[in-house]
């Protein structure tokens, strides 16, 4: 619990963003404080936000990315290459992509990776979801840019040995990446170059 002077509410207020991860005592004062000294309304819309988000939004059928109208907005866009689909851990790792502005294929959110050591196995994972979507002969190439983890590198190889079989291009991303560090803290130029020296598995 916070030690402070301020009143209960406040302090309540203040111990719930410091769970919110990268929040500590100071930044979590420091918005509570924010909220105190905004109007009424700011403070009810963001509570409004907060709540639609749980309320509203769930996965894409499709790529298991977050939508709040069944598919999400990648899935709907046809100006979108159908022919490539770009396979990663979590959405967080989706937006990284986005950002960078160069890839203008379809993806595959994974939702996890493999780790047998904590019991994630394929069924854990969304790996039969991502298979079916080459059941229609549509995709070319495939584009793994999972973590450079030990996980990572695991499930990589792992996605490549089934899915080669089926006659489809197996790319991963280049190591612009540095080993061990994640896809959602990388900058765009690297994750730039990283997309256009990818090499076959």
């Amino acid at each position: 619990m916070t030690l402070s002077c301020f009143a209960d509410p406040i302090n309540r207020l203040i111990n719930k963003f410091k769970k919110l991860p990268g929040i500590g005592e100071k930044t979590a004062t420091r918005l509570t404080l924010h909220i105190l000294n905004c109007s009424k309304r700011e403070a009810e819309e963001l509570a409004k936000s907060i709540s639609d988000v749980k309320e509203k939004v769930s996965f894409c059928p499709v790529c298991f990315n977050f939508s709040d109208t069944g598919l999400c907005k990648v899935c709907r866009d046809d100006r979108r290459d159908g022919e490539t689909i770009c396979v990663v851990e979590e959405p967080a790792d989706f937006l990284a992509i986005e950002k960078t502005g160069k890839y203008k294929g379809k993806y595959h959110i994974l939702q996890g990776v493999l780790s047998p050591l904590d019991g994630v196995g394929p069924e854990e994972i969304k790996v039969k979801e991502l298979i079916e979507r080459f059941r229609d002969g549509k995709v070319r190439e495939l584009i793994i840019a999972t973590n450079p983890s030990v996980e990572g590198e695991a499930t990589a190889l792992y996605l490549a040995k089934i899915i080669k079989p089926t006659g489809v291009k197996v790319t991963r991303i280049a190591y612009g990446i540095p080993v061990g560090g994640d896809i959602e803290y990388t900058d765009e130029n690297t994750l730039t170059k990283a997309l256009e020296g990818r090499t076959d598995l």
